[in-house]
């Protein structure tokens, strides 16, 4: 038996629809052996593929085959995740940076920062401010 690359990858899990997994075999990020694959390529046991989201590589290895959408627990009994460390590590490192958060003063305000400006533009905060008259 055999499986078209687009389907497998669809089925998988790796892309969300078909059409996204061939658009990803026409633009070169799914190879085999160096070799870039095409979406009516077909894929049998055993077979080797990368596939390339972003900085980081993902290689995985085919165990069964299968033409259906799976459930997320089914699919390390149909695909053997076998990444290198290193592109583990960028997607470790990748997370990491993400999660900073945005410095105080970029971007819009968060909740907190618009109920601070409501309270400041209250009738109400303005009306407890001693304001010293001139004569």
């Amino acid at each position: 038996m055999e499986v078209r690359v687009d389907k497998y990858l669809w089925a998988m899990r790796i892309y969300k629809t078909r059409s996204i997994a061939a658009d990803a075999c026409k633009n070169g990020r799914i190879t085999m052996n160096g070799v870039q694959l095409k979406p009516s390529r077909t894929f049998k046991i055993g077979d080797r593929f990368s596939v390339r989201k972003g900085p980081i590589t993902y290689s995985y290895r085919v165990l069964q085959l299968s033409e259906n959408r799976l459930g997320a627990k089914l699919v390390p009994d149909y695909m053997q995740d076998i990444t290198a460390p290193d592109q583990l590590e960028l997607l470790e490192l990748a997370r990491m940076a993400g999660q900073t958060g945005r410095d105080r003063g970029t971007g819009r305000p968060t909740k907190k920062d618009r109920r601070e400006i409501e309270t400041f533009m209250s009738d109400s905060y303005l009306d407890e401010l001693d304001w010293e008259e001139e004569e």
